[in-house]
């Protein structure tokens, strides 16, 4: 990019909706402000628009521009902005189907002057699609992206990438862009710094692709990107995809996720092989942001064969990939198979739906581990809340709703927060965090050593350092300051 974008703290975020963790805005500032004092750089607050409880756990805003006022307003959003970083997202590729504008186009077709701010069919192939066409279009999830609806009075086929609940923009239009710039304007007025682009890979549709990350996306992330810097403003490209295309994405953008790190580091910690970390470390971005889990499934479509690259192999082998799965079926004692693809609704091709902590048995010192080399790998780390609390699959959630992704979205109420810090393994992930943050050697240059089994990653700067030695055969750990032991696989140190 041309511009330059304004610089933002690179210390630990956590990402947390504000209904699940601490009830409401004004209830997750608390806990930042409170127990989890000095942990945290920055919040991502998931989505908190109107309504945070749609068809998709509020990435489906009818008012995308609103906050849902049982969580606060926006001058809650400004509070929790004071003295820290805060993330939102903007949904870019889809509204809900409940959205004012789409039911004017409901009732009125093509005489709403909202009608060319929805994807039809018909939008992206004006002289029809052939069978060709139709196959060609990537989409996470089984079947066409279409969906049969009647618009002043007319059958369509409207454009659905995710669900028949979530309408996709046509971001050409003048209508759909005004809207977007509204929501960036809506965001940055409250402080928020950092946007993150939901599913911005599948807004660029043109006949001839795969309707995937084309040009027309590129395009359409620059323009946000820079509309964005005007306003003290950075943009996070959210992108599942081959790693390859992760590391040219990067390329063009202000920041990725580095979705790999994830199941590399499953699959070191339970198949007690470093050799895929070791090659993803000699080629990632360096703009990234760092995750063991979201919100969503563990990803494995970052670390594996695509069709989105033919003939280029993934970090993991597919047997590798198919051993991982299993293993973290069995680690979670088959509750995230029963989470997971066509044995839950929201299906997913790519994910496995279950919490990191379940991934790994439960097991404290492996969990404590994985998070130590996502801390210790350069890029902003970002914690979700579940996996910050070491929680388990909520089994009770998915039979409640019967969608997969919420064994991972657990419902945390104030006693089970108390409770949960009280955890030697959460009070150890804490500590690491705090270290993270405020230790100046992070602010240097990061050097990774990896021989068989075991693993160094040492940071310096000037005549500080900081390093982390670790074995993925028994999960033994240490990390050290010169002579002094600041954490051990045996326990925390000393405060």
């Amino acid at each position: 990019m041309s511009d330059h974008p304004p610089t933002i703290a690179d210390g630990p975020q956590l990402i947390a909706y504000a209904d699940r963790l601490g009830g409401d805005l004004a209830g997750l500032r608390e806990l930042l402000d409170g127990p989890l004092a000095g942990a945290f750089d920055g919040v991502h607050v998931l989505p908190f628009f109107d309504p945070y409880d749609g068809a998709d756990a509020g990435f489906d805003p009818r008012d995308h521009t609103t906050v849902d006022p049982r969580l606060g307003d926006w001058d809650a959003v400004r509070r929790l902005s004071e003295g820290r970083l805060v993330m939102a997202d903007v949904i870019v590729n889809h509204v809900s189907a409940d959205s004012p504008r789409f039911a004017d186009v409901r009732e009125r077709g093509d005489a709403s002057p909202w009608a060319p701010m929805f994807l039809t069919l018909s939008s992206v192939f004006p002289e029809g699609a052939t069978e060709e066409d139709l196959a060609g279009i990537y989409r996470p999830r089984p079947g066409l992206p279409f969906t049969l609806m009647t618009l002043g009075g007319r059958r369509r086929l409207v454009w659905t990438t995710f669900t028949s609940e979530q309408i996709d923009l046509d971001l050409r239009q003048p209508q759909a862009w005004d809207y977007v710039a509204s929501v960036i304007d809506t965001m940055t007025r409250a402080g928020v710094r950092l946007l993150r682009l939901d599913a911005v890979g599948y807004t660029g549709k043109e006949p001839g692709t795969s309707c995937f990350m084309t040009p027309s996306t590129y395009a359409l992330t620059d323009r946000i990107a820079r509309y964005a810097h005007e306003r003290d403003a950075r943009v996070l490209v959210e992108v599942h995809g081959h790693y390859l295309q992760q590391v040219e994405i990067a390329q063009a953008v202000d920041l990725v996720y580095d979705f790999a790190l994830p199941p590399i580091v499953l699959h070191a910690l339970t198949a007690g092989d470093l050799a895929p970390l070791e090659r993803w470390l000699a080629v990632r971005p360096s703009n990234t942001v760092t995750v063991l889990d979201t919100h969503d499934g563990i990803g494995v479509v970052d670390v594996g064969e695509s069709d989105l690259r033919p003939g280029e192999p993934g970090l993991l082998a597919p047997a590798q990939i198919d051993a991982l799965v299993e293993r973290i079926h069995a680690n979670s004692e088959g509750t995230s198979r029963r989470a997971t693809g066509a044995a839950a609704s929201n299906l997913d091709l790519y994910q496995v739906n279950c919490t990191f902590y379940d991934a790994l048995g439960g097991d404290d010192r492996r969990f404590l581990l994985a998070r130590l080399i996502q801390l210790f790998v350069p890029g902003i780390p970002q914690v979700y809340y579940v996996g910050l609390l070491a929680g388990n699959n909520d089994m009770d959630l998915l039979a409640a709703t019967g969608v997969g992704r919420d064994v991972n979205r657990h419902r945390y109420v104030a006693g089970e927060v108390e409770e949960a810090l009280e955890r030697p393994v959460v009070r150890a992930q804490l500590e690491a965090l705090r270290l993270r943050r405020t230790h100046p050697a992070f602010g240097g240059e990061c050097r990774w050593v990896t021989d068989g089994t075991r693993g160094t990653a040492t940071w310096r700067a000037g005549t500080g350092s900081v390093e982390l030695s670790f074995d993925v055969s028994d999960a033994t750990f240490q990390v050290r300051e010169g002579d002094r032991v600041l954490m051990s696989d045996v326990s925390p140190a000393e405060a």
